[in-house]
């Protein structure tokens, strides 16, 4: 049985401190440990030609393998730490009850989203964030680099890709864990404070962007440690700050559309795999496709509007009324 609120039980001061407890448990794990923290050398080379300065001996940069395991065990047990306070939180609004512990784990697991559809609703949520890169796949298919065309190959693109230490991180274990932070946990918070459908949307994804700031300090100093190594972490950091947050947006829109983190994190896997969208680049490599490329660019725009709210339409949705009929939990 789900727990639901008539009442907010928490404050919206309280959902930030939350959120930003949840940003500070996850980022600062991959500080605690000696193993998970990078270490640079105090004179570095600068950076060539806008690439990466060369690696020293000592150093211990954030692709090294053994760096990349000790953050996954670090965002794995953050991860657990936040979705165990989560459930600490509705273990305390449940009450004496007899019945408590399974009443707050069985509300946790519904506010988490760990709910698995066996409909056409299981499937439709997941298309839509393809949709939205028509154009980049386009130019995947142009370029024979989607899979089975001339230029895809099992052992490239899935065996070196996938199966190593930096793929594991990318593909997998950062969007799980991040998904499950700053999506599931916060937006769990927000709702409980009866934040707005909106503000849940809108304001959930900040501290989502603000927790790869950190990458700055990475950035300034594989590039050497220069003025124009500052330049470009801050730049990139902006960049990185924006994209994020519209990520976080339109994540925020399917978790809470669907009431499921698995949609979430499928468009983040996607994402990660497909990259930002490179359409100038597109137009230059294929300049006799140009008219097909910008109409490929602008459908999967057109189209993404089109779907995203169909396509996400579920029931028995515990975030967002108006939903099919019967759904909908109107309460916290």
């Amino acid at each position: 049985m789900t727990l639901v609120f008539p009442v907010p039980p928490i404050t919206t001061s309280s959902a930030h401190g939350l959120t930003l407890l949840f940003a500070f448990c996850y980022v600062g794990s991959l500080y605690i440990s000696k193993n998970a923290r990078l270490s640079f050398a105090e004179k570095q080379t600068a950076a060539y030609n806008g690439k990466p300065r060369p690696k020293y001996s000592d150093e211990r940069w954030r692709d090294d393998p053994d760096v990349i395991r000790a953050r996954l065990v670090a965002v794995s047990i953050a991860t657990s730490i936040c979705c165990g306070i989560v459930f600490l939180l509705l273990r305390h609004f449940v009450g004496d009850r007899p019945d408590g512990f399974e009443m707050a784990l069985d509300t946790t697991i519904a506010r988490l989203g760990f709910r698995i559809y066996f409909d056409s609703d299981m499937i439709f949520p997941h298309l839509v964030t393809p949709v939205l890169f028509l154009g980049p796949l386009y130019a995947g298919y142009l370029g024979g680099h989607l899979p089975l065309q001339r230029n895809w190959s099992f052992k490239t693109d899935v065996i070196s890709k996938f199966i190593s230490w930096q793929g594991v991180r990318n593909y997998l274990m950062a969007p799980i864990t991040e998904e499950l932070v700053f999506r599931a946990c916060v937006l769990a918070v927000y709702h409980m404070s009866g934040a707005s459908t909106r503000r849940m949307i809108f304001l959930g994804p900040l501290s989502f962007g603000l927790a790869h700031v950190h990458h700055a300090w990475d950035t300034f100093n594989r590039y050497g440690g220069t003025a124009a190594a500052a330049k470009r972490a801050i730049i990139m950091s902006l960049f990185q700050l924006a994209y994020t947050a519209l990520f976080g947006f339109h994540c925020s829109y399917l978790f809470l559309r669907t009431g499921s983190i698995f949609p979430s994190i499928s468009a983040h896997i996607f994402c990660n795999i497909m990259g930002v969208p490179e359409i100038a680049w597109h137009l230059k490599v294929y300049p006799q496709r140009r008219k097909a490329i910008l109409f490929m660019y602008v459908l999967g725009v057109v189209g993404f509007a089109y779907v995203l709210e169909p396509w996400t339409r579920t029931g028995g949705v515990l975030y967002w009324r108006d939903q099919k009929p019967g759904a909908g939990i109107g309460s916290y």
